[in-house]
Parts: C-alpha cells; structure tokens; sequence
C-alpha cells in the first residue's frame, strides 16, 4: 500500500526533517520519496532534506550515498531513480533499435534531432513545450512531464484520502501563530482546541479586521460549494496572499454524516482537517446540548407529573425542603417570586395565596413546544408516546424527538456574545403556556443555572486548521431554516481582534442568499453589532441550468445530460436566480463578489456567461474559482477581488425595523427577498400573533422557516418567481435566541435514514486507527 503525506506550505525545515526522521524510524515504511521543488513558503536547504532519507529507504535515489553509487556504476547497491529506470524498461519492450533523443531542460537539442528521433523522451519542466509538428510520424514519445496545466482536473481522491495525506500542524502551533496566548488555549489532542473567551477581553481594544460571509444562489440538492468555497478564499488569503485570516464555520451534526448527505468539512483540497475530528464528536459541544435540552424535557414532565399528584403544600415542602431546621429559598425561587411580584425572602411568610401561585406552574400540556433531541436521523422518532410506564400513573401523552441541532440551545449558543449572555437566553427560553395564557420559561422550572453548568465548556470556540494550515473557528451549528443557520458571534468576534485590522474573517451562512445571508444580516448582525464588508456569493452552472428549467437534480442519481453539455440558453435563462441573489445582498448595501464554483463539465463559455452577467447585475466582481482541485491557489483571483471588495464603500443596514408589528416584518422579507405580492396568515399562524404580542415578544426579529430549494414556498418553482402569496401555516418563537419563526409549509426537524445510509462505507482500520470512508 502506498500513502500520500502532505505538509501545509508553512512547514518549516525543522518540521520536514522530523516528518523525514519519523519514516526513517518506522519498519512498516519500506522507501519514500520527498516530491520536488518543495512548495514552501520557508527557507529550506533541499539538499539537507534529500540527504536525510535513510539510503536504505531513498526510492527516488536522491541522496548523495545513492547517486554517488550509481555514478560509480554499483547498480546493484543502490537505487535506480525511478523514472529513468521506468522510461529504459518501457524502451526495452519497443521495436525500435534506432537512435533515442533526450529531451532534457538545461541540454540543448535541435528540433531536427528531435524530428529524427523513434522514441522520444521529455522531461523538459515545461508543460506543451515540445510541438507535435516536429515529431516524426510513428515515434514514440514518453513524457516524464509532471506539470500544471491550466484547466486541467486533478484525478479524483476521496475527501478523506486527500485529509489523511496532509500532516496538520500541531494545533498548539496554530494558537501561537495567530496570536492566543498559552492560557487562553484547551487543547483536545494535537489537532483541535478551545478558546478561552478570555481572549476576547485582552483583545478589546484591538481593532476588527473585514468581516466576509459566503453564501449562494438557491442550490440544487446537491448543494453548490459554500463550504468548500469559504476554505479556499481562506488558503488563498492566508498562505497565498500571506494575509490574516480566520474562517468560522458551523459544527456539523453527525445524523446527516451517517446518512445520505455525508460530513461538512468542504471538499477536494479545501477542507478543515482532520475531517473526521470534524464531522464526529469534535469537543463534544453537541453532546452538552443534547445534554441540556433533554433535562428541560425531563423536567417539563416531571413538573406536570408532580403538579398533578401532590397537594400545594407538599409540592412547596418539596421545593422549599427544610435543612437542619431552616428552609430557604435558591437564587433561581427568588427570581420566581419577584417575576410573580412577591417580594419575600422568607419561605414562612408566604401566603396560601403565594404558595399556590410560586409552587404551580400549570402547564397546558397541548401548548408544549420544547421537543427531545438526539444527534442521529432516526425516523421513527418524529412521533412518540411517552408516560406510559405504569410509575407515571396514566400522565402519557404525544411528543417527538428532533435532531440536536435543531435545538434552540444550539442558536442561543450561536448568538450569545458571553458567558453571563448565554446563561440570560437560557433562562428566557418558552418551553409551554400555562392555563393562563402566560409563557412558562426554563428559569420557572428551576433549570438556568444546570444549563450554564452543563453549556460552560461548549461556549468556547473550537480551533482547527484547513489542509494548507489556515486557522478555523468551529462553533456551534443551528438548523438555517428553524433557526438562524450561522456559527457563533464568539467565534466571529475573537477571530476579528486576532486578525488585526487589515486581516479578514470568514464565515458562512446557510443555504441560499435568500434565506442564510438574509438571517445573518437581520439576526445575526442585529446581536453581535458587527458589520460586513463583503458577500461572496456562490454560483455554479449546474444550479444556473436547473433554474433555467433544467431537469430535476436527485442526490445519489446520476446527472442528465443537460448538465454535462454546452447549453448556454438554459444557462443565460437561469442566471436570473444570479441576478436576483444579487440584488438581494445589495438591498442590505453591501459590496457583492460572485465566486463561479467550476466544475469539470463546465465549458469555458458557460463561465464566462456567468461572469459577465455576473456584473451586469450589479456584482463589484464575478471570479471562476478552482479551488476544490488547486486549493487554495485556485482561489486567489476570489481573494483578490475580496480584498478590492473591502476597500469599497459598505453602507450597511438592515431590512426592517423590529419595532414594526410582526405581519409587517413578516411581509417585508416576503416582498423584498422573496418576490412575492403578499403573505397569507392561517388561522393558527394569525392566533400566534396575537399570542406572541400579548406576551411581549412581538419585537424580536423574523427567522422565516421556507424551503431553500426556491426563491418561494414552492421548492418546484426555480428561477426568480413573483407574484405568488406567501402562505405562513404558523408562528412558533425562540425567545431565549431571540425570535420568531414562521412556518411556510411543513419543516422536518427529524431527519430519516435512506435505503442506503452512508454508514455502510464508514468503517475503522483496525491496525493504523485510520477512518474510511467518510466523505
């Protein structure tokens, strides 16, 4: 078996020897070769690195002890350089015995000679340098060549293949070079760590570097490379353009990575790496949600249970137990008592009155919004019964689990901008109703401060690293339809003091323009006070296709071939979801780069349709970007435009006041993003409204739950639709994130698994401890 092992550019010399050292040592490694010229941004002495490969194990013959013994002749003690070994033995098979020519870079050679040559062989270090017209009919011609020729595809590797063959630097050496200081760094191995937000503290005064999100035109189930997009820009920036630069991106949950859709690390050559520290447990912040959201299910029951069967005064001798002959009141009863205007410290002094109101919380079982999660996709969870073990005496009744993700403690941990702002959200997350009407929070069930216990390593940020050794923020993950689909404001706010004032910060929203950018723009931004200087927004020409009234794309089914041909009448058609994206992140008065995300099959003039019109929409910049099979450098045209970008004026706002009743905000998000005329509300969406304004949450911004496979409701209308009514089924609210989210059609928080689930290619080697087959 062979393995390909990939050092970032940033590699020192010392590191390149110890890697060296390392094969040198190891009795499982037979030969290894070290591929030159080095890509490296470090001084490094090649001859030194060549010369420390055992001579036992220098394949490639490089060394002085092997070129030495071949130069004197001792074939038989040494190693034959491979190529020039493998180009004789291939000649040794030929019926040819004429004269052979060598066409080497520094020797010089006539194209006569070349034209009178039967077998040719180049290895000139210049891609197309010799001519077709000037070898003789019939020769052979073996090319040694090895280099890059400009739109040309790299052949395929698994994501994972492509992870495990880079080396990353040891995440402690990351922390160092962006700046973190050895107390603000948790590390968790060698290759991931968290952030103390005390970082954030010592960094206050320091100025914020430009602030750019990715996102991209409504997608194909397939999607259209955001990810993959958001690490590139930032290998081209960081060790391209040698700028200062984080990425920031959402936690992936694991149900999607064992089931049809597969991990979230980007792809190709962009990818935060190791890809499946990424894609699993990471740190285990999603875990600490599951944790938390399930002991506010647990004990939204177990609340109702004990209501129901005890007597107020047993429920208060219960909550209020006497200790040594005192009983006292906890921090979270006090902040009951003054929320219900009883302002009494002295449990023995409350009224009969008072007892009852401070010990019954009388849930309305039927107004229970707070569901149970579990990181996996498992069908048959989206509808249960619970209560049906006889120690529970009859209370059952009909609940569901959702995937963790969905959550609102995973948007709270997104939105929070510190420890004591967390713990507040949490406390003010609705789980019911009472019978009255009145919204019953999670600080009157008791549980805030177990929350923040439970939340306080996960409120860190996760530092990992992309494949050419740029620093990531991994934080926090919430679903971008139910909830704001962006990583944390932690996270974004410390990389943004790190990176200095001409560094750049970039994350990515999720989904489509219309319904990610939108909610970082209206929610994200709104809470963080943080302002963006550039959209990147992602388009491909298969997406463009579709919405130009090409067939259905199906995830697992192979493409038609409308999407593998020249079509650039169904291409111009589609670009009309471009131009509309477009003016959508414009409306926010906001710079826009398009990043055309090139796939293989596309033609040459599809992409230069699509940047060109591109610009005629109004776009500051259109760039091809080839990033997935180059890495980074296939992305330096988008970072350039990037840094143009930033420089630009950026008259940012929001669309809508929150002060606005909810119809109104609803309506302008419908009008202005999506094209419709207007919205319809259903009776039970309208009774909402009332609800959530008569609670006083009518202020909080709008997080529309629609479809991302259209501008619309209709995922089968592609395109830019308009005219069309917005119909809003419900009204649900996130008070503790902060806000509200309508329903448009019916959303599944429980993802299923398919026929065949991507587990069955996941599997763990177990002699190298190597995982397979994640992608």
């Amino acid at each position: 078996s062979a393995n390909h092992i990939k050092l970032p550019n940033t590699a020192t010399e010392a590191e390149v020897l110890k890697c060296i050292a390392s094969l040198n040592g190891d009795p499982a490694v037979h030969g290894f070769i070290v591929q030159l010229p080095l890509d490296t941004d470090k001084p490094i002495n090649t001859e030194k690195i060549t010369n420390a490969v055992a001579p036992e194990k220098d394949v490639d013959g490089l060394s002085s002890i092997n070129a030495g013994k071949l130069s004197r002749g001792d074939l038989g003690d040494c190693f034959i350089p491979c190529t020039p070994k493998g180009c004789m033995e291939l000649i040794s098979f030929s019926a040819f015995q004429a004269d052979l020519v060598a066409a080497e870079a520094p020797l010089c050679f006539s194209t006569a000679s070349v034209g009178k040559a039967d077998i040719l062989v180049v290895a000139a270090g210049k891609a197309e340098m010799v001519k077709g017209e000037w070898i003789k009919p019939g020769a052979i011609v073996i090319d040694c060549g090895i280099n890059h020729v400009p739109g040309a595809w790299v052949m395929y590797k698994d994501d994972i293949e492509i992870s495990q063959s880079c080396i990353p630097k040891p995440i402690d050496q990351v922390a160092r070079e962006v700046g973190l200081l050895p107390d603000e760094v948790e590390l968790y191995g060698q290759t991931k760590a968290k952030v103390h937000l005390s970082a954030l503290k010592r960094l206050k005064n320091q100025p914020d570097g430009k602030y750019i999100v990715v996102t991209g035109i409504t997608p194909t189930p397939l999607g259209e490379g955001k990810s993959t997009t958001t690490v590139g820009l930032v290998q081209a920036l960081g060790a391209h353009l040698h700028q200062n630069v984080f990425a920031c991106v959402r936690q992936p949950s694991q149900g999607p990575t064992f089931g049809i859709k597969g991990g979230a690390a980007g792809g190709g050559y962009c990818q935060i790496t190791p890809m499946e520290e990424f894609n699993l447990h990471l740190t285990g912040d999603i875990h600490a949600i599951t944790a938390a959201n399930n002991l506010v299910a647990a004990a939204v029951d177990a609340r109702i249970f004990h209501e129901l069967t005890q007597t107020d005064q047993a429920l208060y001798n219960r909550l209020v137990p006497s200790v040594s002959g005192v009983r006292k009141f906890s921090d979270i009863q006090i902040r009951r008592l003054q929320k219900l205007g009883i302002n009494k410290t002295d449990p023995t002094a409350l009224t009969k009155e008072e007892v009852n109101l401070f010990v019954r919380l009388d849930i309305d079982p039927g107004t229970i919004t707070w569901q149970r999660v579990l990181d996996t996709n498992d069908r048959f969870l989206r509808k249960i019964t619970i209560g049906q073990s006889p120690t529970e005496k009859g209370f059952s009744r009909m609940a569901q689990f959702d995937i963790t993700v969905s959550s609102e403690i995973m948007a709270v941990l997104a939105l929070s901008d510190g420890l004591d702002d967390m713990k507040k959200r949490l406390g003010r997350m609705v789980v019911a109703s009472s019978k009255r009407g009145e919204p019953v929070t999670t600080d009157d069930l008791g549980v805030t401060g177990a929350l923040a216990v439970l939340m306080r390593d996960a409120v860190k940020p996760n530092l990992m690293q992309t494949l050419e050794g740029t620093p990531v923020f991994v934080h926090a993950g919430p679903f971008a339809n139910i909830a704001h689909g962006n990583s944390s404001v932690l996270a974004d706010k410390i990389a943004l003091k790190l990176v200095g004032k001409e560094g750049f910060v970039v994350t990515e929203a999720g989904f489509g323009a219309d319904i990610g950018m939108e909610k970082f723009f209206n929610i994200k931004c709104r809470y963080s006070g943080l302002r963006p200087h550039v959209v990147v927004l992602v388009a491909t020409v298969r997406a463009l296709k579709m919405h130009g009234g090409g067939p259905a794309v199906t995830a697992g089914v192979p493409l038609p071939k409308e999407y593998m041909e020249e079509n650039l009448q169904l291409l111009e058609r589609g670009c009309s979801n471009l131009n509309k994206q477009i003016q959508n992140a414009r409306m926010f008065g906001v710079p826009v780069v398009v990043a055309v995300n090139a796939f293989k099959t596309d033609t040459k003039a599809e992409l230069a349709l699509v940047v060109q019109l591109a610009k005629e929409a109004g776009a500051f910049d259109a760039v091809e970007c080839t990033h997935w099979a180059e890495g980074g450098k296939g992305a330096v045209a988008l970072a350039q435009a990037v840094q143009r970008a930033s420089q630009a004026p950026s008259n940012f706002r929001f669309l809508y006041n929150v002060e606005l009743p909810v119809i109104d905000k609803i309506r302008l998000i419908a009008q202005q993003i999506y094209g419709a005329s207007d919205i319809e509300l259903l009776p039970e969406a309208q009774e909402k409204v009332t609800l959530y304004t008569k609670q006083g949450f009518g202020n909080l911004p709008i997080c529309m739950a629609k479809t991302h496979l259209s501008l619309s409701h209709d995922p089968e209308q592609k395109g830019a639709p308009t005219g069309f009514i917005l119909p809003i089924r419900d009204i649900r609210a996130s008070v503790g994130a902060g806000f509200l989210y309508p329903l448009v059609g019916t959303m599944s928080t429980m993802p299923g698994l398919p026929t065949r689930p991507c587990f069955y290619d996941i599997d763990l080697d177990p002699v190298s401890g190597e995982v397979n087959g994640l992608f």
